[in-house]
């Protein structure tokens, strides 16, 4: 395994610094290091998906002797990243300005990269990732494992949000695009090299680890594409494919990505096919071309992201394009908020998936005669489509340039989608669809360790949903922390998941169909949803109210024609947040009080049938202690 990375390393390394080579001053150093940085990464992150997904645990959900030694790998790999993340801080700095970081003191290197949000970004990568190699020190537990998994995935975010894609006209599909390009090249290159290293070292269930992976490398391979061609077409024309530097690494890249897609073909029809017939050798010697192929590609796209794109044809984006990615076309009408649509790459794809998985379930079930309720799936739906208006339609466009449109998509994103998706009930859904995998667990079994998990027990826990509902309100607006965010698409990113999230797991115990860690009796339920009501409806009163404007500086900068006072928009927002309680709170009132009138139902038929079963026992005792009273009186 130790020869394939450094080689596979070496590869990336000239590759890149060979590419590098056409454009006028390449950093060498620079791109050493990036590589260096984007080997450990991808080996942290393969290491710890197959130790907690492509093998099995232990029956207690400590790891197994393959699960150890992953994570094992994880750890020296983490370290290798964290030394390039920390070189990267003075190597980026210094290519920022053109110097080199020889002509730098200890103290000017730091004050300079402090002022560049790529070095903090590298910076702050470097904290997120020494705390994961210390958790891949501690770790014994399949659940950490998986937790470790999606800390390395965040590592990867800060740098990929404040490069090339992070500014200019479209930096928010670029962004986006990035984002998911990112995430499938480690999760698929990384678990290639985790598979290789798996099946040398002669680990156990080598056919299931190569089974998820091929399904797996499909999906990224998939991303792959389509996040490349979106990400491409935002950054050049399509004569400047060969009329420039950028373009002609861009069609390397596509040519790498279509000899991939044929070598993961013939890994799937041979290579998983041998190995689940006993033969991994069929699967070792393919995989070892593809993994070095596979390090070509992190060359070209090292070397794509240190060369600048084509600026000749492109016109100069305006202030407000600079700012949020695009133009807007005039005020915010019903027609534009309707139809005026701007496709969201991150939340309008998870609403497209997550309505075609549901509808997938639903269907299974109906395959094999099970009955599922039409409500739920009409419930699931128009979550998945109020999401997908959220962030996609003319009111996701506006939200980021205007505070009322803005609070009008926290609402919805707040207090309408995650209503419906607990409605809908995802994880009853789930667990009757998938099937059962009794020697080795499976999906079905990962998400009901969650469920069952510490972490959904504090999260579902009234005070802590209450909290995190409604004390987001504030903190986030009142406390400069929206003021902050403004300028930054991977804030707003950030704020829409939190939206949902904290909704969800606020309504969850109130009115959700599945199954709660923390079950609470009806009047609990009305409880905490009167408790969050005169929360939420003094913030909107403190916004009518305020005369301070959250943003100014922002908004101001944008100079919209048709929001001449700032603060009558944020007043317009407060009235909406007061107002936008109303219509869910009357959903929940509907949907508890109908929860409740079944389970009175449910209980009521539950004890007819002990009654016809034991001849109205309980009735006789009753009458007969009755008896006995009024016999003594």
């Amino acid at each position: 395994m130790i020869p394939l990375v450094v080689i596979g390393f070496a590869v990336a390394a000239l590759v890149a610094v060979a590419m590098s080579a056409l454009s006028p001053n390449p950093p060498a150093g620079l791109l050493i290091v990036r590589v260096l940085t984007e080997t450990g990464a991808v080996v942290t992150i393969g290491s710890l998906l197959l130790a907690a997904f492509l093998v099995p645990p232990q029956p207690s959900g400590t790891l197994a002797a393959d699960g150890y030694a992953a994570v094992r790998t994880a750890g020296w790999a983490s370290l290798v990243w964290l030394v390039g993340a920390v070189l990267s801080v003075p190597f980026t700095t210094a290519s920022a300005i053109d110097r080199p970081v020889s002509s730098f003191t200890f103290s000017q290197m730091i004050d300079t990269a402090m002022l560049l949000e790529q070095s903090k970004a590298w910076a702050l990568t470097a904290i997120i990732v020494a705390l994961l190699a210390l958790g891949c020190r501690l770790v014994l537990s399949w659940a950490w494992t998986a937790v470790m998994l999606f800390v390395a995935i965040f590592a990867l975010v800060p740098v990929a949000v404040t490069g090339h894609s992070s500014s200019g006209g479209s930096h928010d599909m670029a962004t986006n695009s990035l984002l998911w390009h990112l995430v499938a090249v480690v999760l698929w290159v990384g678990g290639l090299f985790a598979l290789l290293a798996h099946g040398r070292r002669g680990g156990a269930h080598l056919p299931l680890a190569a089974t998820r992976f091929s399904k797996l490398a499909l999906v990224c391979w998939i991303v792959l594409a389509v996040s490349g061609v979106v990400n491409a077409l935002v950054r050049i024309t399509p004569a400047d494919l060969v009329t420039s530097t950028y373009g002609w690494l861009t069609l390397g890249k596509v040519a790498c990505l279509v000899l991939l897609g044929v070598f993961g073909y013939f890994q799937r029809e041979r290579g998983v096919k041998g190995v689940v017939e006993g033969r991994p050798a069929a699967l070792l010697k393919l995989a070892g071309v593809e993994v070095l192929l596979m390090m070509f590609t992190i060359g070209l796209a090292v070397a794509l992201a240190r060369t600048p794109p084509p600026t000749g044809n492109l016109e100069l984006p305006s202030r407000t394009e600079i700012a949020i990615g695009y133009d807007l076309d005039g005020p915010p009408t019903l027609a534009r908020i309707l139809f005026d649509w701007r496709f969201d790459l991150i939340f309008g794809t998870f609403a497209i998936i997550l309505a075609v998985l549901y509808v997938l379930g639903v269907r299974r079930l109906t395959k094999r005669g099970d009955k599922w309720p039409v409500g739920r799936t009409v419930a699931w739906l128009c979550g998945c489509f109020s999401l997908l208006f959220a962030t996609s339609s003319g009111m996701g466009r506006y939200s980021p340039a205007m505070f009322s449109v803005h609070m009008e998509a926290h609402m919805v994103l707040s207090m309408l989608t995650p209503i419906l998706f607990v409605l809908g009930g995802p994880v009853t859904l789930a667990l009757r669809a998938l099937p059962v995998s009794k020697e080795v667990p499976g999906p079905r079994e990962w998400i009901l360790a969650f469920v069952h998990s510490p972490v959904a027990r504090v999260l579902t826990n009234p005070f802590v949903a209450l909290a995190l509902f409604v004390g987001s309100f504030y903190a986030l607006y009142f406390s400069g922390l929206f003021e902050a965010a403004l300028p930054f698409h991977w804030a707003h990113l950030a704020m829409n998941a939190h939206f949902i999230l904290a909704g969800y797991v606020f309504y969850w115990p109130v009115i959700g169909v599945d199954p709660s860690p923390n079950k609470l009796p009806p009047l609990g339920r009305l409880g905490l949803l009167f408790a969050s009501i005169p929360f939420h409806a003094f913030f909107g009163v403190i916004l009518m109210s305020s005369q301070n404007i959250i943003g100014e500086q922002f908004y101001r900068g944008l100079a919209l024609p048709w929001v001449q006072n700032l603060l009558e928009d944020q007043q317009l927002g407060g009235g909406i947040a007061w107002a936008a309680g109303e219509l869910p709170l009357l959903v929940v009132m509907v949907a508890l009080l109908t929860q409740w009138a079944r389970q009175d139902g449910r209980d009521a038929k539950r004890l007819d049938r002990k009654a016809d079963a034991d001849g109205d026992a309980d009735l006789e005792a009753y009458n007969a202690m009755l008896r006995k009273i009024a016999e003594k009186g």
